[in-house]
């Protein structure tokens, strides 16, 4: 079953490429489900460690690292082939996990989960380029679909298997339950994936690489503490922001006369390329600006705690899986695409406004549904977009194509989080102000500038009610006075970030109709080859031709 010739190209044949299948579907699973097992566990490390003040960097160390080495993955598979990367990345991600479990400070545990972020970076973008290597466009609609059920399960999953681990052994052992699956993984890798020399001789874009980095390190930080450590408008942010910016200006201008781009400047003249990118990131924003902060919602004004909130959020990632399998299998039988990317838009927009006309009598049963719908529209969308570009271009670039469009999408993220939590925290701020009854003004002081997802748990919720006891026999209920208008708040704050997310899902579904269509390839895909330059202009004059 070991592979032993040496291919040109990355495609996957024979029985070897169900092996190479279940190797993806494993290091996806353990992989997505990782980050939710780790976020449960998260409140037991920090009172372990005594870290708090470093609690946000565990999560930032590991996604900086991640994002800036996926569009190098991407590009360097293809030219030397996916398997030394897929091994270096599982093999990276197997020590962070094993240093973050021996971690005996939070600095240690962030500097471990930076090592995890290196080899994540290619545990992102190397499975679904496998898909691609395995399975030609038209076929790999339903896979897409089944790679979308295996996320959606490990984040059902996560949570449960991290609380059961950290009660039951202890929070190390979040970390070490990834070893035996990266094991199994690294197995699968070696026996299953070919070895590849490139045609000609490759200089690798190595300054290119090095600029991105520098330019996006910046960037990401300055989102990351926009909102909460700094003022958006404060000095370091701004030095962040425009370091960056001329950094990734630098980068540009030295890709546009590199011998051989890490990320070329013509790629974004390909009309599917560059519009899918355009939708990523305004599903991206429609999705976070939505979900993100549904759990505050579901625990803040409907009164479900954690683990009712997890539930349900469940629902919704089930809706997700059926979406990308219904529009996976669509795909596949008919070979297009355009219609079901306006039918996925008009959805997200449905949901989105649906959740828009939620307020503080809203039942867990109308989020629910609300939830699902919107779901079934991001589900159906997002790998829709992923199999569009793939076949946009020579089977050759589809490392670099996939990797760049995923890493777009995870910024996405990145950039929503703050922007949505400075959003919730101003409209909570300017409502409560508004909302408290005048026997409660003298709080106020003592709630300005507070977050308002610090006062839904339970020890907080407590604490504030021991301090209102103190007051006498009125004391319960100036807590509840207080309490009611803390919901209505966060009503308020919420239903802004709904209408962020309705924008974005508007865009998105205006968007849809600039997207080409190209119809599908079947096996003919992996006999194309050639240039960047001259793949990108075939394609383009057949997206002319399809379009006409």
């Amino acid at each position: 079953m070991a592979q032993s010739s040496v291919q040109t190209t990355n495609h996957i044949t024979g029985s070897r490429k169900w092996f190479a299948l279940i190797t993806v579907l494993l290091t996806m699973f353990f992989s997505s489900m990782d980050q939710t097992v780790v976020s449960t566990a998260m409140p037991t490390i920090i009172g372990k460690l005594h870290g708090f003040s470093l609690y946000a960097w565990t999560f930032t160390a590991y996604m900086m690292a991640s994002s800036v080495t996926v569009p190098i993955y991407g590009k360097l598979s293809d030219v030397f082939g996916r398997k030394p990367f897929y091994l270096f990345g599982l093999i990276m991600f197997g020590i962070g996990s094993a240093i973050s479990g021996q971690a005996h400070t939070m600095t240690e545990l962030v500097w471990a989960r930076a090592v995890q972020g290196i080899g994540a970076g290619a545990m992102m973008s190397m499975p679904r380029a496998t898909v691609g290597d395995i399975f030609d466009p038209k076929e790999r609609g339903k896979w897409m679909g089944v790679m979308g059920a295996v996320f959606g399960v490990s984040s059902i999953l996560g949570p449960t298997i991290g609380g059961w681990i950290t009660d039951t052994f202890s929070w190390r052992w979040v970390f070490y339950i990834n070893l035996p699956f990266a094991v199994l993984a690294i197995i699968g890798v070696i026996f299953s994936l070919p070895k590849v020399r490139a045609e000609h001789r490759v200089k690798v874009d190595w300054i290119g690489s090095a600029l991105l980095i520098v330019g996006l390190v910046p960037i990401l930080l300055g989102f990351t503490w926009a909102g909460s450590k700094y003022h958006w408008n404060s000095p370091i942010e701004i030095t962040l922001f425009i370091g960056g910016i001329i950094v990734l200006a630098l980068f540009m201008l030295w890709e546009r006369k590199a011998s051989d781009p890490l990320l070329s400047p013509e790629l974004f003249k390909n009309r599917i390329f560059s519009t899918s990118l355009i939708l990523g990131i305004l599903v991206g924003m429609t999705m976070f600006g939505s979900i993100m902060f549904l759990p505050v919602y579901v625990q803040g004004v409907i009164g479900l705690n954690a683990q009712g909130s997890g539930w349900v959020m469940a629902p919704m990632m089930i809706s997700f899986i059926v979406g990308s399998i219904v529009s996976g299998q669509v795909m596949s039988r008919t070979g297009r695409y355009k219609v079901m990317a306006w039918i996925s838009g008009a959805v997200i927009v449905l949901g989105s406004f649906l959740l828009n006309q939620m307020n503080v009598h809203t039942s867990w049963t109308t989020v629910v549904i609300n939830m699902v719908i919107l779901g079934l529209g991001i589900g159906s969308l997002m790998p829709m977009m992923n199999v569009a570009v793939q076949n946009a271009f020579p089977y050759s670039m589809m490392g670099t194509v996939n990797s760049t469009q995923q890493f777009v999408q995870s910024l996405s993220g990145v950039i929503a989080s703050p922007i949505f939590g400075t959003i919730l925290n101003k409209a909570f701020s300017d409502k409560l102000s508004h909302t408290l009854p005048a026997s409660l003004k003298q709080f106020q002081s003592k709630l300005s500038g507070v977050n308002p997802q610090s006062l839904l748990t339970s020890q907080a919720q407590h604490s504030l009610a021991a301090e209102f006891n103190k007051l006498g026999a009125q004391g319960h209920q100036l807590y509840l006075q207080l309490m009611d208008a803390v919901k209505t708040s966060l009503t308020f704050g919420i239903q802004r970030l709904f209408e962020v997310g309705l924008v974005f899902a508007i865009l998105c579904f205006i968007g849809t109709f600039f997207l080409p269509e190209v119809k599908l390839k079947g096996q003919e895909y992996f006999q194309t080859s050639g240039s960047t330059e001259s793949g990108i202009e075939g394609h383009e004059s057949k997206e002319r031709k399809e379009d006409n």
